[in-house]
């Protein structure tokens, strides 16, 4: 087992004598015997182990009788995924900084530092390809949203979706991270931020950005950057201008009600319609919507449990664990409970749901 397992044997006496892995029986030579349960645990503990936990912490993670093996999984592979996304983040920052300073570039202490708190979504974008695509029937209102543009700029790009295969197309993202994974053959990207896009006045039909506003530092300023590099701006966002709009969507009313914080300092939908001289389109969110979005589950609630849907949306990572554990638990007790279901009856028969998207085209 010892072999196996890839430790000594020393270690796994020592996990025997403080009662964290203690095999089931013994041979008659005395040799400690593992059932498949046995491994089952061993391989929990090493892996947490392994994940830089102390013994008394993973004593108390294997420990919990509320968890099984399914969930010991899952959170395991959450925080694998979050350790790969802050190694490649880090990685970038490093590459970054190595190529400044072959060029012979000052390094600001600031950007030194940056491989330690890379942006947002240099955090969470590694994990952007396994659930965040092009949703068909989001992306038609979008696309006929541009009309008859020929040269289209897109803020924020992120890996690409929604980018129109039928147009030339320029890119703009910040992150490294969500640059590195653009599929081959994709649009050009530029480096650059909302902010202060790096193009003459009027150079594109049509500027567009989606989903992605929120994660400006200037929204307002961002948005009027694209009305002057664009004659026409298409921009999918939230609206949190309705009253109670916090309670449109089960998740933010009944299990994170930090939503609302994440989004305190965003925009109001009318203030950003008015910086682009623009008219606003509610976007339904079909049932199977194919994006990943944050409401994009909100007839399939058990995939809120799953740790890489979570993980590929900023809202996780900006509530903080504690608020993500505690709404996590809470759905899969009403889910296992049936108390979900018997909440959230009405939505069983509807083919989309309004939950606040909004189209603004100026």
């Amino acid at each position: 087992m010892a072999e196996l397992a890839g430790v000594s044997v020393r270690t796994l006496h020592h996990y025997d004598e403080i009662r964290l892995v203690r095999p089931s029986a013994r041979t008659t030579a005395g040799y400690r015997a593992y059932s498949a349960g046995d491994v089952e645990r061993l391989r929990e503990v090493l892996a947490y182990r392994r994940l830089g936990f102390g013994l008394r912490e993973v004593a108390e993670l294997v420990g919990d009788p509320s968890t099984d093996a399914v969930a010991h999984l899952r959170r395991l592979r959450g925080l694998l995924l979050e350790r790969r996304d802050r190694a490649d983040a880090m990685v970038a920052a490093i590459d970054r900084e190595l190529e400044a300073r072959a060029k012979g570039l000052m390094v600001t202490p600031e950007e030194q530092l940056e491989m330690l708190g890379a942006r947002l979504y240099d955090a969470i974008g590694g994990a952007y390809t396994a659930t965040r695509c092009t949703e068909p029937r989001i992306a038609g209102q979008i696309w006929d949203a541009l009309g008859d543009a020929e040269t289209v700029l897109n803020v924020g790009a992120g890996t690409g979706s929604y980018e129109p295969a039928d147009r030339d197309v320029t890119a703009v993202e910040p992150s490294a991270v969500m640059r590195g994974q653009r599929p081959a053959g994709s649009a050009p990207c530029v480096a650059a931020a909302a902010e202060s896009l790096p193009f003459e006045d009027q150079s594109f039909d049509v500027a567009m950005a989606v989903s992605t506003v929120h994660h400006w530092g200037d929204p307002i300023a961002g948005l009027r950057e694209m009305r002057r590099v664009a004659r026409r701006v298409v921009v999918l966002t939230f609206d949190t201008d309705e009253p109670g709009w916090q309670d449109r969507f089960w998740l933010t009313r009944d299990y994170l009600p930090e939503f609302a914080a994440v989004l305190a300092e965003f925009p109001s939908l009318a203030g950003m319609a008015d910086a682009i001289g623009a008219r606003a389109e509610p976007v339904p969110i079909p049932w199977d919507c194919a994006d990943g979005l944050f409401e994009a589950y909100w007839r399939r609630p058990g995939a809120y449990l799953e740790d890489h849907v979570r993980r590929a949306v900023s809202v996780w990572t900006r509530v903080g664990p504690k608020a993500e554990q505690r709404a996590v638990r809470g759905l899969g007790d009403d889910l296992d409970s049936g108390r979900w279901a018997r909440r959230n009856s009405d939505l069983a028969d509807l083919d989309a749901a309004d939950l606040g998207l909004r189209l603004l085209i100026a």
